[in-house]
């Protein structure tokens, strides 16, 4: 018997049970449904985390101020101000490093015409745009003439434009900080929320200098709230990393055997760990909806091996007839992939559609590869041939006069 013919006698033995069938093939609808759908939300995951360490920069590392304590209680790094611009452009001179940024924030009112809008004020130089690499979409930054001379110039997050000019074009415009007026002279492109869930595009920029003497004021004039560094490679990290710590150390005249008043962050490590912790959580999803694959497969196998009885009288006429072993076999394990396979292309729509609800609803990003959809299709009709292996290899196994003498 060809292989065109025993497809043809296992589509038939399907269609004569379109129940039973159906049953069988909703484990493994479920299954693939679900194997589709953990990976696409764990595929999201790691892709929009990677896209927020591209956009955050490379080989970068944060320095913030030291903690401080009273009466046996601590209070954290940055709660005593130990940084200052002097440290940024100290640090910057070292050989391994290629820029720093000192930064220093707070929140202010902002009002254009009759609009108003409340958001973060960064006080930064024009370093900080290349270190954190944003990118403008018109416009420019402030110069470091802006910076010497302390000039109300201020460039705005995207958010923060849009909310103020709602699609006006603000480069040109002037508008009122805290009731002091600023000229506006670029905007940056979107970046979206940073690994800690803010939104880096909630934000305006403005020369540190004027911050400090028109707008956040400063009780440590020169004190900086932290510092971006970044690196000229990453290999090395590690070297320049154990240079700041010297160079902070010596110039805050920090004895030997004393904790720093500083803490050094490698943001590229902080990253890595992100992108390793997205990776597990992915496979961990896909391992979890692995398993009702499993459950449909030995669905499948339960199924299969109650039609091996109620069919042993029709395989024995058939070997009667000629067929043999290995025509049974193949058929029976046709039969079993088929189902894996139809119920495979079902479930894989119910997931790429469920898929696509979940996104629209809980505005999470989903992906879903080529890659993703073969691994669940070989997956589906590796099922098939394990679980439905021992029912053909049982039906093949019957001798014919046994096979017509049941009842």
């Amino acid at each position: 018997m060809n292989l065109f013919a025993i497809i043809g006698e296992a589509l038939r033995a399907l269609r004569q049970n379109r129940l039973r069938t159906g049953l069988t093939m909703l484990g493994m609808i479920i299954g693939v449904a679900a194997v589709i759908l953990m990976l696409s939300i764990g595929q999201g995951a790691q892709t929009k985390i990677n896209q927020t360490i591209a956009e955050m920069g490379s080989n970068l590392f944060i320095v913030v101020p030291g903690a401080t304590s009273s009466g046996g209680f601590s209070f954290g790094s940055g709660s005593i101000k130990t940084l200052t611009i002097h440290d940024a452009q100290a640090i910057a001179e070292l050989p391994s490093i290629s820029a720093t940024a000192p930064v220093v924030s707070g929140t202010a009112q902002l009002n254009y015409a009759a609009k108003n809008w409340s958001t973060i004020i960064t006080g930064t130089t024009p370093d900080y745009f290349s270190v954190g690499n944003w990118k403008m979409e018109s416009g420019t930054i402030f110069t470091e003439s802006d910076l010497r001379s302390a000039n109300r110039v201020v460039v705005l997050g995207s958010v923060t434009a849009q909310n103020l000019f709602s699609g006006e074009d603000p480069v040109g415009k002037t508008i009122r900080i805290t009731n002091r007026p600023f000229l506006v002279v670029g905007v940056l492109m979107a970046k979206g929320q940073s690994l800690t869930g803010r939104d880096q595009d909630d934000n305006i920029f403005i020369p540190i200098t004027t911050s400090e003497r028109q707008i956040t004021g400063n009780q440590f004039p020169g004190s900086i709230r932290l510092m971006l560094v970044q690196c000229k490679s990453a290999d090395e990290m590690d070297i320049a990393e154990l240079e700041i710590t010297q160079l902070l150390r010596q110039r805050h005249r920090i004895a030997k055997g004393k904790e720093n008043d500083f803490t050094v962050r490698n943001l590229t490590a902080l990253a890595d760990v992100a992108t390793g912790a997205a990776k597990v959580m992915s496979m961990v999803l896909g391992a979890i909806a692995s398993v009702s694959l499993l459950v449909g497969g030995i669905g499948i196998m339960n199924i299969m091996l109650v039609s091996v009885t109620e069919r042993t009288r029709e395989i024995g006429i058939r070997m009667a007839i000629g067929a043999n072993q290995r025509a049974i076999l193949t058929q029976f394990l046709l039969e079993a992939m088929m189902i894996c396979i139809m119920g495979g292309l079902i479930g894989l729509l119910l997931g790429i559609g469920g898929a696509w609800v979940i996104s629209q609803i809980a505005d999470m990003l989903i992906v879903i590869t080529l890659g993703m959809i073969g691994l669940a299709f070989l997956f589906a009709s590796a099922v098939g041939v394990f679980f439905g292996f021992y029912p053909a290899k049982k039906a093949a196994s019957l001798k014919p006069v046994d096979a017509l003498r049941y009842e």
